[in-house]
This record gives C-alpha cells, structure tokens and sequence, in this order.
C-alpha cells in the first residue's frame, strides 16, 4: 500500500474524513519499511478522545496495519480544531 491507497483507505472508512498522507522517511526504503504519517480532519470525530478518534483510522485502514504498514504517525483533527 503507497500513501495514496492510504488515504484512500482513511477517507474511505471514515465518512467525510479528509486525509493527507505522506512518507516521512525516506522513500526509497518505503517498500521494505513503510512509514507515513497522516493528518485526518473528520466531523466524525467530535466527541470522541484522542484515542478513540485514533482507533477510528486504524479501524479504516484495517489489516493493512499489520500487514502493509509498519506505522502511522496520526494527528487528528475536528473541522472545528483544524480551524483555530
């Protein structure tokens, strides 16, 4: 999975998520090591914790988390807290 199937898999299991996914290390390495790191704005995430809103992407992404990807770094936003 690269990072457009990611976000793919993000704004598809969350409904009206917005993602933005990238590669932070180095991309030459991201098939035998692949990292990314997301920023995902969802209303959907109103009223939950952090952790929770979390577990929401990993719920998106699926076995994906354990099969394709190594790890995510997450930051998690409502509309709301994405516009302050």
């Amino acid at each position: 999975m690269d990072a457009a199937g990611v976000k793919e898999a993000i704004e598809a299991g969350i409904p009206g998520a917005t993602a933005e996914v990238s590669t932070p290390r180095n991309p030459d390495h991201a098939a035998e090591d692949p990292h990314y790191a997301a920023v995902v704005v969802a209303e959907a995430f109103e009223g939950h914790t952090l952790v929770d809103q979390h577990r929401m992407v990993y719920d998106a992404l699926g076995e994906a988390m354990t099969r394709e990807i190594h790890a995510i770094e997450l930051k998690t936003y409502t509309p709301d807290e994405q516009r302050s």
